[in-house]
Order: C-alpha cells, then sequence, then structure tokens
C-alpha cells in the first residue's frame, strides 16, 4: 500500500448537525516554511533539537503505553457556554470572543462574573480514572488569552479578574497525582486575542491573523514582514514567559499546542527551544512546529472531531493521536446536544489503538464548575468497558492480524485481541489471514474460554456459542504459540452482511490526491481530477457469493462525471456522478459476484467533467440471499 501520512487538517466540516463557522479551524495546522525560517531550522537541525531528540523515545514512553486520555477546554467562555447577549452562537464555543468580536473590556465583564463554585478537582479526576484514562490536559490558556491560574506574567488571569480566587490547575494538578494520571496543559502560544501585539484580534487592535484576512490573511507574515516585530513582542513578553511559568510552576508530563500557522516556523522553533531550555523531558505534541520536511513536536496529531483514521506513515505509527470531543464544540455549549454514543467512543478508542495511536477524549466543563450530565453519562458508559476490556487498549500496539469486515484488533506481546463490533448473529466469528496457531481463546471480560477450529492454514472459526454479546465491542482473546505470522489481504467474513470498504483502506494509485481530515462525512479521497487515479482493494473471501454493491460519496457543483467500479479486471459498474442538497450520496449502483480466494477492487473515473470526480467516502458490499452460490 502507498503509505501517505495523516493529512492533520482541520478544515471545517460542512455536513455536521451542529456546523462550525468559519475561522474555527485551519486547513493545515503547519507551516509551509520559506527561507526567512532557514536559520532557525538550520540551528535546530544541527544542534539543540536534534539533541532533545535523543531521550523522545524515554520521553514518551508512558504517553505511548496510556492510549485515552481525557482533553477539557474550559474557561469564562464556559459561562455564557455559546450564548452573547440572548443570541445562539454556533460553532465552537470557545471562540465566542472572536465570534462575537468581544472586547477586552467586555470579556473582562464577563470574567468578574465567573465564579465556578461547584469546580472540585477530585471529581474531574476521578470521573477521567473511571473512564479508563490514563492523563489529562486542560486548558491553561486558549485563544482569549485568559489563564486559568494565578500568572505573574499577565494579570488577565482567573485570580486577577475573577471572584474564584483559587488556581484550579494547582488541585487539578494534585488530584491527577492522587489517581496516578499523567498531567498537562494546552497552551494558545500563537493565537491570542487580548494583547494588542498578538495574532488574531482584528476588531480591536487590526492584528493580522484573524477573519478580516488583514494583511495577507493566513501568510500575512510572508506579505508583511514589517508586523513580524509586533509578534515577536508578544512572544517574548507573553507566551514564552507563561509557557516558562507552566513549566516551572507546575512540571507538567506534557503540553499540547495548536494553531501554528498564526505565527511564521521560526517562532514556532523560539518556543519550541524555550521548552526544552526549561525541561526537556516534557512531552509536546505536533501542532506546535511541524513543516514538510519533518515533526519538530514528540507525536502528531489528526484533525479535531476525527470519525475515522487515514493510515499513517511506518515511522509515525505509534506516534499518533486522535482528538474528538462527545458532541461537535470543545468548550461547553448549552446548545449543542450532538453528544455521539458510548458505542461510538468505545469503537474510536479501539480503532486508534488497532492503528498505533491514542485517543485524546474532549469534555468541556460548565461555567460553574459541573461535568455536563451528558459527558458524565459517556465518561460512565466507557469506564464500564475498559474496566472490563482495558488490556486490549492499555500499552497495546498495532496488530497484524488485516483489516476484518466485524471489527478491529490490537495486539500486545503474544496476545492479539479481537475487538469486534458488528457481532455475527450465528455467533461464528471467522478469523481471516492468522497462519500461527494458538493456545489459547478466550472472552476478555469474564475469561471464558471459547472453542475454536481452524479453517485451512489461514483461517480460523471461533465458536461464541454463549457468549454474552457487548452491544459496543466484544473482545475475544487468542493467545499465539509462536510469533505472529499473518496474511495482509482485507478478510470478508462470509457471515456479516455489511462490509465497509473505506477510502482511507484503498491503495491510491496515480499522483495529485490524497485523504481528508477523518470528519464525520469527510474521511474521503479528495482531488480526484486526472483519469489515472484510481482507488484499489484486495478482498479475500472464504466462499464465493454475490453481493450487492453501494457507493458513499461527498458531492458538491465542483464535481461531476462518471465512474466505473471493475472486478479482477473483468465485470465492472458503471456510475453517473449524482447530486444531493446534503451533499452525501448513498446509492445502490449494481451488483457484483465475488469469487472465492482474493478480489481485486478498482474504482477509477470514465470521465470527469467537473474540476473533481468525486469525493469517494467507502464502497459498502452488501450481502444478498443468494450469496453463497459456490461453496468450493
Amino acid at each position: 500500500m502507498k503509505k501517505i501520512t495523516f493529512l492533520f487538517l482541520c478544515a471545517s466540516s460542512l455536513f455536521s448537525a451542529f456546523a462550525q463557522v468559519a475561522g474555527d479551524e485551519d486547513k493545515d495546522m503547519y507551516n509551509k516554511g520559506q527561507q526567512r525560517d532557514q536559520q532557525a531550522v538550520t540551528e535546530a537541525v544541527n544542534g539543540w533539537w536534534t539533541q532533545s531528540m535523543k531521550t523522545h523515545e524515554e520521553r514518551i514512553a508512558w504517553w505511548r503505553q496510556a492510549k485515552f486520555g481525557m482533553f477539557i477546554h474550559w474557561g469564562i467562555y464556559s459561562l455564557p457556554g455559546g450564548e452573547w447577549k440572548g443570541k445562539k452562537v454556533g460553532g465552537y464555543a470557545e471562540h465566542l470572543m472572536r465570534k462575537e468580536m468581544i472586547t477586552r473590556k467586555e470579556y473582562l465583564e464577563l470574567a468578574h462574573r465567573f465564579n465556578p463554585v461547584l469546580f472540585n478537582a477530585d471529581e474531574w479526576a476521578k470521573a477521567a480514572k473511571d473512564a479508563g484514562m490514563r492523563y489529562m490536559i486542560i486548558t491553561a490558556k486558549h485563544h482569549d488569552g485568559f489563564a486559568m491560574y494565578p500568572s505573574a506574567v499577565s494579570d488577565f488571569n482567573i485570580h486577577d479578574q475573577t471572584p474564584f480566587k483559587r488556581d484550579p490547575l494547582a488541585e487539578l494538578s494534585a488530584a491527577c497525582k492522587k489517581q496516578g494520571i499523567k498531567f498537562g496543559f494546552y497552551y494558545s502560544h500563537a493565537f491570542d486575542w487580548e494583547h494588542p501585539d498578538a495574532p488574531g484580534n482584528d476588531w480591536e487592535y487590526n492584528n493580522p491573523g484573524g477573519d478580516k484576512n488583514l494583511f495577507g490573511g493566513r501568510n500575512w507574515f510572508d506579505q508583511h514582514p514589517e508586523l513580524l516585530p509586533k509578534a515577536v513582542k508578544y512572544v517574548n513578553e507573553k507566551a514564552i514567559p507563561q509557557i516558562k511559568e507552566l513549566l516551572t510552576k507546575y512540571h507538567p508530563d506534557i503540553i499540547w499546542f495548536d494553531t501554528p500557522h498564526k505565527l511564521p516556523f521560526s517562532e514556532n522553533l523560539r518556543v519550541l527551544k524555550a521548552i526544552r531550555e526549561t525541561d526537556p523531558n516534557v512531552v509536546v505534541n505536533g501542532r506546535l512546529a511541524r513543516n514538510a520536511a519533518r515533526n519538530y513536536g514528540d507525536y502528531l496529531n489528526t484533525a479535531d472531531r476525527p470519525a475515522e483514521f487515514a493510515p499513517v506513515a511506518a515511522e509515525d505509527e505509534d506516534s499518533w493521536e486522535a482528538i474528538p470531543t462527545t458532541n461537535e464544540s470543545y468548550g461547553y455549549s448549552r446548545y449543542d446536544d450532538s453528544h455521539k454514543s458510548v458505542s461510538f467512543f468505545i469503537q474510536l478508542l479501539a480503532k486508534a489503538a488497532s492503528r498505533g495511536g491514542n485517543l485524546l477524549m474532549n469534555i468541556g466543563p460548565k461555567g460553574d464548575g459541573a461535568i455536563d450530565i451528558k459527558d458524565l453519562a459517556i465518561l460512565k458508559g466507557i469506564g464500564r468497558w475498559t474496566k472490563k476490556n482495558g488490556e486490549s487498549i492499555y500499552g497495546a500496539a498495532k496488530s497484524p492480524l488485516p483489516l476484518q469486515n466485524w471489527g478491529v484488533s490490537t495486539m500486545r506481546g503474544h496476545k492479539i485481541y479481537l475487538h469486534i463490533f458488528d457481532f455475527p448473529a450465528d455467533r461464528k466469528l471467522y478469523v481471516g489471514g492468522l497462519q500461527s496457531d494458538i493456545s489459547k481463546a478466550y472472552i476478555l471480560a469474564g475469561n471464558k474460554a471459547v472453542n475454536t477450529t481452524r479453517l485451512g492454514p489461514e483461517d480460523l472459526l471461533v465458536d461464541l456459542s454463549g457468549v454474552s454479546k457487548d452491544t459496543a465491542n466484544t473482545v475475544v482473546v487468542l493467545e499465539l504459540k509462536d510469533q505472529a505470522r499473518t496474511n495482509p489481504v482485507f478478510f470478508v467474513a462470509p457471515n456479516i452482511p455489511l462490509t465497509r470498504l473505506l477510502a482511507f483502506d484503498a491503495q491510491l494509485q496515480g499522483k495529485g490526491f490524497g485523504f481528508g481530515d477523518g470528519k464525520a462525512n469527510r474521511y474521503y479521497v479528495e482531488g480526484w481530477k486526472l483519469p489515472e487515479q484510481q482507488l484499489m482493494w484486495k478482498v479475500r473471501t472464504m466462499e464465493a457469493g454475490q453481493y450487492d454493491v453501494v457507493i458513499k460519496y461527498v458531492t458538491g457543483k465542483e464535481c461531476d462525471g462518471k465512474y466505473k467500479l471493475m472486478l479482477n479486471n473483468t465485470t465492472s459498474i458503471e456510475g453517473k456522478v449524482q447530486h444531493a442538497n446534503s451533499g452525501v450520496i448513498t446509492e445502490k449502483i449494481g451488483k457484483l459476484e465475488l469469487k472465492q480466494g482474493v478480489n481485486t477492487l478498482t474504482l477509477s473515473p470514465e470521465i470527469i467533467s467537473g474540476t473533481e470526480l468525486m469525493k469517494l467516502l467507502e464502497v459498502q458490499l452488501v450481502q444478498t440471499n443468494d450469496r453463497r452460490i459456490n461453496s468450493k
């Protein structure tokens, strides 16, 4: 398969029920780099950064083992909760100050009413621990520039400007230590809406980096280098001093950054250098300093609110983190009731672990300090599952077992964990591609032994008779006798009604197109503009059968044309790109008869009459009643 790194993007979702507005997220979330930055890059690569990476493996070891963390967006914006002057404000609630162009003076008036008397650090830490989370990251300062701790650098902070007069970060740090949870901070270093010299506030200070696209928009520092000294002044006077303050005062295990595109790459490197000089052991995420050449942080992040995960390059397989949130806002929003199910997050956690990644799940506590009851319900539901099945997640690695149409798999030592999302109705679990012998098989929750039968040299049948089904994810453990040996081809179990062939799991043939950001209805291939660009899936079946073929894709005014789905270079189905008001098309396009063994499906353009063909999400194979036509 062609190796393609994550598109660590942050383009807003056009299709979520809780639509974002422009400015919430950035498309690239990294610096493209200019000649101006070369001196800083050379200094880093030839000196301090390369030296810091000598302890990278030791520094990040705990994070790789942890797998599951709690992200918390909590600040002054949590009090209005997505409402301003009686008006509902959509999108990310933590962006209230920018969206409503609130002045520093008005924001302080809001701060003067912020008194989270229900805040209880021990309850927050226990909620995280009970959910199975092993680390916590909270917003020490978000884009509004307001410090949620007593900062000596700026009086724009919770102690000086609110009646609360406490240090919630110190209390959380202590509470997490009691629970055995690693602790750290989110810090907005490049975006600061209260500071007169920082990027972002274009309504009060006419600064670059805001929604008005003043001074060249995203790349303002290239088109207007005369403005750069102002931003450097902010970094020198506030950002770096507060980051050092957090490191020396609280000694966090991890520090998390965002929106690096608001500053030139050289400034981001300078911030990272200050961190490494202050605390060489703190873990730093990849959104601080990353360009096309390399990631200068310790690991990479997906886009916001992911629903599916694209493949990553081999060197990054155990160094990435997904950052979903319980609804569609990171800060608390009283109007956002689009909370996902407990099953969604349990399966997302398993999917991340199966690909070698971590899951940092966000909640947005209320302005009074209480955790939303909807978030608590999700945390408790996940906790019930992790308490019984955590062994299959913590310290687990990507499994060598191929993709299966019933779920995913993880591996730890000589054990392979089968995460069954689609529990077979006949209670027969077909496991494809496993050539190794097993010594033992059992259900992880309760250790109930299950019988297995070898079906040829590389397939296994697990008998789930009498097994209590977990509605989210039933985990079966296979203990191997020797080293794992597998066939890497996607396995289509014969008794699972629906097989989803995601665009993310296709082999991309041709250059110039790539993956979307992984959000709901954005886990597509985009940039499909050339006739030589194709998507290919290899799937292996135990028996021949007939399937209805359903295609799901995103379309718009720019998309149009005809396509062809070819099976084994012999049989094909042709289709025409359709359009719908929702932008998402799901349609049955025909039937295909898959042979026993390996089948190759190739989706290619026939005619591209728009600027691109379509944004393919997935091809679905749906079993028909007469699926078993040949069982040789």
